[in-house]
């Protein structure tokens, strides 16, 4: 398998652990082993102290496939896979597709959503939001896009980079011309529940559609990217004993002790997201205001869930060398929409870190001098 290296993992290995600040991260803070611990239940708390660390049940430990099931409506826990977020993408794609077959992906976005395909041999049609239209994605173009090729379409809601959301009747077209064609829906879900507002949550695909394939995990949502934990859910059987079986050739099983504090997370389900969400208010307030502050530097669009959003630089450069100079001089990281390959001319900003409130202060000091 030949495929092209992942833009944006590079650049975050180039200076992710070099920089003073992070201003981009997707995620939300890693939370503290012991502030996990303190959220165990009686019976988790037993499960993690008689830990034994051998081999895991390859579709994932059964009381947390059980507990990732009760996030859905109408599924149970036969239907949910366990494995890392990446590895997700990788079992789903590499089971769906085959050489010659055509992927529609909104885009930009995560590149293993398109790149897997490409590399496999996939066309890839790049379904591209309008900025102008609060960077929303027109069904239209979905359906005029499908072609007898067409195997599989891939959405990502809320969505990476821009943190935009189609309102529900939007999302029930999209999965409709799916239904119509009879073509897979791969739906990454991996901002779930940091809707701002509840009223714009989405159902998950795997609810609404039978040969749908919904991804989540515990990285973004829930601070805990460091236990690698994320999980498929489909009801197609058929799908679903591939991927497995695919599984043997990846990681085999998850990490023991990632499984028992995945557990933990999810039962503290509650407490963890209002805590986020909370942070993220504030953080997306004092982004706001200092966007305001800028409007000569910086255009937006406001997300409605998420942690990242997508402004566009009104400079006279471009955004890899804005990012550039940006780290050079202030030791802070912010990315370019190069990585994504797309444009050159956005740069993606993060809110979902307790810092986050300094870091701005030090771009907004660096934009003072220059």
């Amino acid at each position: 398998m030949k495929i092209k290296p992942f833009e944006l993992e590079r650049y975050f290995a180039k200076y992710e652990f070099s920089v003073d600040y992070l201003l981009s991260s997707s995620d939300c803070d890693g939370m503290r082993m012991t502030e996990l611990l303190e959220l165990a239940d009686p019976e988790t708390k037993q499960l993690w102290e008689n830990l034994t660390l051998g081999y895991t049940e390859s579709q994932g430990l059964p009381l947390l496939r059980s507990e990732i099931a009760k996030l859905y409506q109408g599924v149970n826990a036969d239907e949910v896979l366990v494995a890392a977020p990446e590895e997700c993408i990788f079992l789903a794609m590499n089971a769906l597709l085959e050489e010659g077959d055509n992927i529609i992906c909104t885009y930009p976005g995560y590149q293993s959503l398109y790149e897997i395909a490409q590399s496999l041999g996939c066309s890839v049609t790049k379904w591209q939001p309008n900025e102008d239209a609060n960077w929303q994605f027109d069904p239209d173009f979905l359906r005029s896009s499908i072609t007898s090729k067409t195997k599989l379409i891939i959405v990502n809601f809320p969505h990476n980079p821009t943190g935009s959301m189609p309102d529900k009747a939007v999302f029930d077209e999209i999965v409709a011309i799916a239904k119509e064609k009879n073509i897979c829906l791969f739906s990454d879900e991996m901002y779930r529940f940091l809707e701002y507002s509840t009223d714009d949550r989405l159902p998950s695909a795997v609810e609404v559609y039978d040969n749908a394939i919904s991804l989540f995990g515990m990285s973004k949502t829930f601070g805990l990217a460091g236990l690698r934990i994320g999980w498929l859910v489909t009801k197609n059987k058929a799908l679903y004993k591939k991927m497995a079986t695919l599984k043997d050739y990846t990681t085999i099983c998850s990490p023991a002790p990632s499984e028992i504090l995945a557990l933990i997370g999810l039962r503290a389900k509650e407490t963890i997201i209002a805590d986020n969400l909370s942070k993220i208010e504030r953080n997306l307030n004092l982004l706001e205001q200092f966007l305001a502050r800028h409007s000569d530097t910086f255009s937006w669009v406001k997300p409605k869930a998420g942690t990242i959003c997508f402004p566009k630089l009104l400079l006279d450069k471009n955004a890899t060398d804005f990012c550039k100079k940006v780290v050079e001089d202030a030791k802070l990281m912010v990315l370019p929409s190069s990585v994504y390959g797309y444009d050159d001319r956005h740069i993606r900003i993060g809110f979902g870190r307790d810092n986050m409130p300094e870091a701005l202060d030090v771009l907004e000091q660096w934009l003072k001098k220059t």
